[in-house]
């Protein structure tokens, strides 16, 4: 409990202990035996209670007695019966709260019990239990969850709520599930622009001066700088989620090749037109980026149209590594199968969102931009040369200049194209930038400057500002934000180096965002690469920058060449986006586990990876195979994959991720030396056996 030291431990502690998991084991017996049978007898119903008496988060037990109550309760009629039930039953709970006023379970069946209606509910008494419990520990987020909870049930008002965190807070200052739940119902309020609350900007403006008086009273209190985080990020967002980038781009030009021989010159790149190599395979993947989590995108909403006969139930995919169906990329793929190509031709695609009220932010807010973009397809003459260009007839080297030679700058994407909704984003003035600004000026001068929360905030402060500078002429003034924002998280993984990572992987955000923040920074990292055999790849290399995190993937979605070497990467989420990605070199990083690699499964188009001198299999209980986000990890259905290595007397308990990976992707060259698992007998054995179109490995011809 908040506040309150443990009791050191006594000698006899041990054997008291002892005696209790013995009554509670015979007691679990009993109770297990009440509940398969069917038995819910008053002395059964006695057994229950003891046992929650002593542990209450036995759940069965919980869950016994809702059986037993319901099962009890068909025969009574007398509501004075019923309701005499009912109380005991809440009695029970309480009983079990003063054991653990923490209880799950106690308090999900004390919700249980009100939502049956069974017989009026005693607010008064519920009101007293939470007053009693809040008293004890402020911030108990149990007792703040059930008090909204009862909020509703009864109809309360939220205006009157919110009044009572500020009672709350003005008690103590300290009180984290106050400020929290001050925060739930401001953000409903905000969304029902209730009366009173129809100004985000004045609303806003009184939690902040609420909060600085906080900070400022006690700076080493954490509670009002998570809420001055919350308001921080209500400010500087947009109210609505925005579409921010596609690939294609508007105006886009694909092709299946875009090099020509010419008698004149070694080799020209056709300004008009881009390469697509997935069109090799008959499949045009189209790309939405939005600036928010979003789900709902669905042939209905979003219309493609074309003189190209394509199917038109297209599936619109979330590019995520989670179920929760909200992502920030959505994807779906044009297929092109059997279309003669003995003449060149050309296909105009058009990709519009009309009314995009449909597609919704974890918030609830609606997306209320509609787009409009149109591309080409080019499908050239199958005779053609350059049609049948194999991008690795020899293997790629990363480390020289001899699988490739550089040819300017990629100039078949005009950058600005990428922002196809930008002269939709809201007046700077609604990012309340003023406000923002005035903060800074006021965390500089607080009196504590080695406080890890002040500088955190200042960092988030500048980041804001960058946001809101990004567009127009304040790049100068953009950029002086993030070098301060990158001197402050340089500050905190030295002030506070238990969250070095977390500081480490802001930092590289922060950094992404500073070389690929406008043309002219970011082509200095650009060029076209082009292959002895015609071929030519958009390139961009991000080595040796200590990165630990991607982002900003949505500027850089024309990729088909990323290196990211020498870096120290431990996870590539956010590559899943670049669905133009032909080669990736993610070589001399800490990647430790195929679990991390998932995103890349979700690129139709890789077929060039470099994972050399990573961290794969170096670690003897890796436990991000185990404790991942991702469901790819959890997959534990038996499939062709593990049968086909078990076959060739593999261990598929021992290599499960690496067999789900290689299943997944198609790779034509894979380099992998250096990695703990590339030393063991039978990895080999399953990589050869799921890439049947593996062609180089280690640099070594395998066909």
């Amino acid at each position: 409990m908040h506040g309150q030291p443990r009791r050191p431990k006594q000698p006899e502690d041990d054997a008291a202990a002892a005696a209790k998991a013995a009554k509670l084991r015979e007691l679990q017996v009993q109770v297990l035996h009440n509940h398969h049978t069917y038995t819910y007898t008053e002395e059964a119903l006695g057994l229950s209670f003891k046992l929650l008496e002593i542990n209450p988060e036995a759940y069965t037990a919980w869950n016994y007695r809702k059986l037993a109550l319901q099962h009890n309760l068909k025969e009574l009629s007398d509501p004075e019966a019923i309701k005499s039930t009912v109380d005991n039953e809440l009695r029970v709970v309480e009983l079990a709260l003063r054991q653990n006023p923490k209880s799950y379970g106690a308090w999900y069946h004390r919700k249980w019990l009100l939502n049956q209606k069974l017989a009026p509910v005693d607010f008064k008494r519920e009101y007293g239990l939470l007053d009693k419990l809040l008293k004890v520990d402020a911030r108990n987020f149990h007792g703040w969850n059930y008090r909204r909870f009862l909020a509703k049930f009864m109809g309360v008002p939220e205006e009157k709520e919110l009044q009572y965190t500020m009672d709350k807070i003005s008690e103590n200052f300290s009180n984290y599930s106050a400020w929290h739940n001050r925060s739930i119902l401001l953000s409903n309020l905000l969304i029902q622009r209730s009366e009173g609350f129809e100004s985000k900007q004045k609303i806003f403006s009184e939690e902040f001066e609420l909060v600085i008086q906080a900070l400022f009273t006690d700076p080493s209190d954490q509670s009002g700088w998570f809420y001055h985080l919350w308001l921080l990020a209500q400010t500087s967002t947009p109210d609505n989620p925005q579409l921010i980038s596609s690939w294609p781009s508007n105006g886009a030009k694909l092709s299946l090749c875009s090099a020509r021989k010419n008698e004149d010159q070694n080799m020209v790149s056709s300004p008009s037109s881009i390469c697509c190599y997935s069109l090799k395979e008959g499949i045009i993947p189209i790309v939405l980026y939005f600036n928010d989590p979003v789900k709902g995108l669905n042939p209905t909403n979003v219309k493609l149209n074309s003189d190209f006969v394509f199917d038109k139930d297209l599936q619109w995919r979330p590019l995520v590594i989670t179920d929760s169906g909200y992502s920030n990329c959505w994807a779906t793929y044009l297929e092109i199968r059997n279309k003669d190509c003995s003449t060149s031709q050309q296909f105009s695609v058009e990709v519009s969102i009309p009314c995009p009220d449909d597609i919704m932010s974890r918030s609830g807010s609606h997306c209320n931009c509609p787009v409009h973009f149109t591309f080409t397809i080019e499908l050239g003459n199958n005779n053609d040369e350059a049609h049948d260009t194999d991008l690795f007839h020899d293997p790629i080297s990363w480390s020289s200049s001899e699988s490739f030679q550089s040819h300017g700058k990629p100039s078949c994407v005009a950058f600005d194209q990428l922002n196809i909704t930008s002269a939709l984003v809201q007046e700077e003035s609604r990012w309340n930038l003023d406000r923002l600004s005035d903060e800074i000026d006021l965390f500089r001068d607080l009196p504590d400057e080695n406080s890890k929360f002040a500088k955190l905030t200042l960092a988030r402060l500048l980041l804001a500002c960058a946001a809101i500078k990004s567009r127009g002429s304040s790049l100068i003034e953009r950029k002086g934000y993030c070098e301060e924002a990158l001197g402050f998280f340089s500050d905190l993984i030295n002030l506070d180096p238990s969250h070095k990572r977390y500081y480490e992987d802001e930092r590289s955000l922060v950094l992404m965002d500073q070389l690929t923040c406008d043309m002219e920074t970011f082509m200095k990292y650009c060029s076209v690469q082009v292959r002895s055999n015609s071929a030519t790849l958009n390139h961009v290399q991000l080595c040796r920058l200590s990165l630990t995190r991607i982002g900003f993937t949505e500027r850089m979605l024309w990729v088909q060449m990323l290196d990211l070497s020498h870096n120290k990467l431990r996870s590539i989420e956010g590559l899943e986006a670049l669905q133009q990605l032909v080669c990736l070199n993610i070589s001399n990083n800490q990647i430790s586990s195929f679990t991390s690699l998932e995103p890349l499964t979700k690129i139709v188009s890789l077929k060039a990876l470099d994972l050399s001198f990573n961290e794969i299999g170096a670690h003897p209980i890796d436990t991000t195979r185990y404790m991942c986000s991702s469901p790819f990890s959890h997959k534990v259905e038996r499939c062709e994959a593990f049968e086909e290595c078990r076959k060739k007397s593999v261990n598929v308990e021992e290599f499960w991720d690496a067999i789900l990976f290689f299943k997944s992707v198609n790779l034509v060259q894979l380099d992998i030396k250096g990695n703990a698992v590339a030393d063991k007998d039978s990895f080999t054995t399953v990589v050869m056996t799921l890439s049947p179109s593996l062609k180089w490995l280690d640099g070594t011809c395998i066909h």
